[in-house]
């Protein structure tokens, strides 16, 4: 269900002012999501959900003063009116679309792909890390087949949230040379204050020098062509 259609945003859509559409529901348990009530929506109250015609509404009430609109969640591609929504967006308004993925579902993500300019996928961990890292719901072998799908988008990246303890240097640099390099790359910190998994709240995230030079070595090892700090 859509959850929520907020405010505009700098960052959500690459360099474009953007609203975001909250989509609830997750099909993976990542300890440290920092969105928790997005994963279980039984934690919301579906009174404040909201259906597509008041989102699309408000979207083309928006059209002109924001460029764009990113869908995020949750796992979006999980949402049975997606479809709906991205075409009345497309011929409602002038937005750009972008939505963000865990890329477990690639069949619904290479059918709706004519629809979104930007996708943002999010590459969990290492191929060994990687069911630890998504609360035993995914292996590197299910999102594989997306991430293909995901270079032939308009636009896209990839990005790692790094976890003390879960997910550190040496797993992304694993994580990447199995995915065998990446044009846009990001790295995210760690958000502490709300996690899926109580053990994760308030843990202390990596310092942004950990980051920095996480990044030069990826480029180092010429996995990506160019690498983000999302902090």
């Amino acid at each position: 269900m859509i959850q929520a259609l907020t405010g505009t945003s700098l960052i959500e859509y690459p360099g474009r002012l953007s609203s975001i559409v909250f989509i609830a529901g997750c099909n993976l348990s990542c300890p440290f999501c920092h969105n928790p009530e997005l994963v279980r929506p039984d934690l919301l109250s579906r009174e404040y959900a909201l259906g597509i015609d008041e989102t699309v509404a408000e979207l083309v009430r928006r059209d002109g003063f924001v460029e764009a609109v990113s869908i995020t969640g949750g796992e979006p591609f999980l949402y049975e009116g997606l479809g709906e929504l991205l075409r009345r967006i497309r011929a409602e308004t002038r937005l750009l679309v972008k939505v963000d993925t865990n890329g477990t579902l690639p069949d619904r993500l290479i059918g709706l792909l004519p629809m979104i300019d930007f996708v943002a996928m999010d590459l969990k961990s290492s191929p060994a890390g990687y069911r630890a890292a998504t609360g035993e719901r995914a292996s590197f072998e299910d999102v594989r087949d997306a991430v293909e799908i995901v270079r032939r988008a308009p636009g896209h990246e990839f990005r790692t949230t790094m976890v003390p303890g879960l997910v550190g240097r040496e797993e992304v640099l694993d994580l990447l040379a199995a995915v065998g390099g990446v044009k846009e790359y990001v790295l995210q910190g760690f958000r502490s204050a709300k996690t899926l998994d109580p053990g994760f709240t308030g843990m202390t995230p990596y310092p942004r020098e950990y980051l920095e030079s996480t990044a030069s070595r990826i480029l180092e090892l010429g996995l990506a062509s160019r690498v983000s700090l999302r902090i």
